[in-house]
């Protein structure tokens, strides 16, 4: 198998893996996943491909992310591994995408408008 090259995206946050056959082993910026991933519930976002097709000791993934906060970055790397596992084996597409890990999440953050605190909010309106 060669090297796969795949990316995916989340708000501002972009990640771009590459995968190869191994022993499980996922630096994400040169730190293992559970280093720069702290919480469980990110470390389950960035395994959940691999699980969901049995695969997560069959392959090390190296991962480039930038922009966004934690929790974009850790969708954007689960998107980035869902897209390589389908690329390494097609038949695991039906189990990834009923799950919905290949659908691209555009939501972004509303810019804020002048004359507004916020995006949408307004200023307490005063008759008199």
């Amino acid at each position: 198998m060669d090297v796969v090259n795949t990316i995916g995206r989340r708000k501002s946050a972009v990640a771009r893996i590459f995968v190869r056959e191994g022993k499980g082993n996922i630096l994400i910026n040169g730190k293992d996943y559970k280093n720069y991933f702290p919480t469980q519930v990110l470390q389950y976002e960035v395994e959940r491909p691999l699980v969901l097709v049995n695969a997560i000791e069959k392959y090390d993934i190296q991962v480039s992310v930038d922009g966004g906060g934690v929790n974009g970055q850790a969708q954007a790397v689960k998107m980035a591994i869902a897209r390589a596992v389908i690329t390494i084996n097609g038949e695991d597409r039906k189990v990834i995408k009923a799950n919905g890990l290949l659908t691209r999440d555009a939501r972004e953050v509303e810019r804020k408008k002048p004359g507004h605190p916020k995006a949408r909010k307004r200023f307490q309106f005063s008759k008199r």
